[in-house]
């Protein structure tokens, strides 16, 4: 009896997708019918939590991140939520056995943006990037596979690097924001507020073997997600391209975007290499 219920709250994931990321909304109507509405519910759950730490500065984020998560393992626990986010999350939880550890390692990275600005180490650093970018790949990477356990294994490595470099792409494309806004840097033994043009190639190095790694994996997705995650795959490699030819100092002033232009070449791409199995 709960199914319009459930329906109204997978309609408000999907909206949360559209509101909050218009190119990351067209690639998952890439991908086929019947996994878009999980990808939806999972993108849901991880914007607000993002939201929490990123931008309710003038509420207590602490408590709200503390409720946000007790609400969800509460929805865990009974089936259903009255937070319709949540309600949607936690179903495309049980629905994939998503292992709820991944969860909690996002949930940990969310509590270190509230008070943690400077990533000194390269083990905090990769900790954190584990917490808020690979294990959304990885559970993304659940759906994608439908359940087969044996193909989510051998893909681990790849969604993970993937998860990987989009996340320090959006660092680097975001250093104004994230030192003006929030005061964070993430990329450690860096001095972003005067970053240099080695300090930028090393880590645009760092990126692109990610990509490299990452790619190995995308030619062996099913195909009911192959289109939808090369296309994004390709929307942020053209992102790191971009921000490889900026001047370092620029990357200070302004947000490196790809026009739409650009956006429409690299669908058209990706689905002729997808369609001819050139991937």
């Amino acid at each position: 009896m709960t199914l319009l219920y459930d329906e109204l709250t997978q309609a408000c994931s999907k909206e949360v997708t559209l509101k909050y990321s218009t190119s990351f909304y067209k690639a998952v109507n890439l991908l086929s019918p019947t996994i878009q509405q999980d990808i939806h519910n999972i993108y849901g759950f991880v914007r607000f939590a993002d939201e929490i730490v990123d931008t309710f500065h003038e509420h207590n984020q602490e408590e709200l991140l503390k409720q946000f998560e007790e609400d969800f393992y509460a929805a865990l626990k009974v089936g259903i939520s009255l937070n319709p986010i949540l309600n949607s999350f936690q179903k495309t939880i049980l629905k994939y056995d998503i292992d709820v550890s991944l969860v909690d390692a996002f949930m940990r990275s969310m509590k270190m943006d509230l008070y943690k600005s400077q990533y000194s180490t390269k083990e905090e650093y990769k900790q954190y990037i584990y917490g808020s970018a690979d294990v959304v790949g990885l559970m993304c990477l659940k759906v994608f596979v439908e359940g087969d356990q044996s193909l989510y294994e051998s893909l681990k490595d790849s969604a993970m690097r993937l998860g990987s470099a989009f996340q320090k792409v959006n660092f680097l494309r975001d250093i104004k924001n994230d030192l003006d806004m929030l005061n964070r840097s993430y990329f450690p033994q860096v001095d972003l507020e005067n970053l240099d043009e080695p300090s930028k190639d090393v880590i645009i190095k760092e990126i692109e073997e990610d990509f490299q790694a990452a790619k190995i994996g995308i030619a062996q997705l099913p195909l009911v997600a192959k289109l939808g995650v090369y296309t994004a795959y390709l929307y942020y490699f053209e992102l790191l391209i971009k921000l490889k030819k900026t001047p370092s100092s620029r990357l200070l002033e302004t947000r490196i975007r790809v026009n739409n232009f650009m956006k429409s070449y690299l669908f058209f791409k990706s689905y002729v290499k997808v369609k001819f199995n050139f991937v």
